[in-house]
């Protein structure tokens, strides 16, 4: 599951950012983004932003809107809330693979860019 924290207010004043930063954390529960990412990674992410090719993004998954997916951006288009982007996982032959062969491009708005990854375990890779 995952957790809703924010930046203390010396924090955002340090960093000059004006809002309110959401941030969540995630966890990693499959293979379909080895081997940037494995099972029992923990991932931060920062709640919009606009998707840049290459970056890591979370967001609901279309097909099953209590689940997340993490996947990298590939192409995007649009403009403001219109924005979209291609969901591509790095694994694409891992078992029970989804990504945007299956459910198409994904709505930018409500989604997360990965900010910081924690390996689960460095010495078992």
């Amino acid at each position: 599951s995952s957790m809703a924290i924010t930046y203390p207010e010396q924090v955002r004043r340090n960093h000059g950012w004006r809002k309110w930063l959401p941030v969540r954390r995630f966890a990693v529960v499959e293979d379909s983004m080895r081997p940037t990412l494995h099972p029992g990674d923990g991932l931060l992410a920062a709640l919009g932003g606009r998707p840049r090719p290459g970056q890591l993004r979370v967001f609901p998954d279309p097909t099953l809107p209590s689940r997340w997916l993490i996947k990298r951006v590939g192409d995007v288009r649009g403009t403001g809330r219109a924005t979209e982007f291609e969901a591509r996982s790095d694994n694409r032959a891992a078992v029970g693979v989804v990504d945007s062969r299956q459910f198409g491009w994904v709505p930018a708005e409500g989604s997360y860019r990965v900010v910081w990854t924690v390996r689960a375990n460095p010495h078992a890779r």
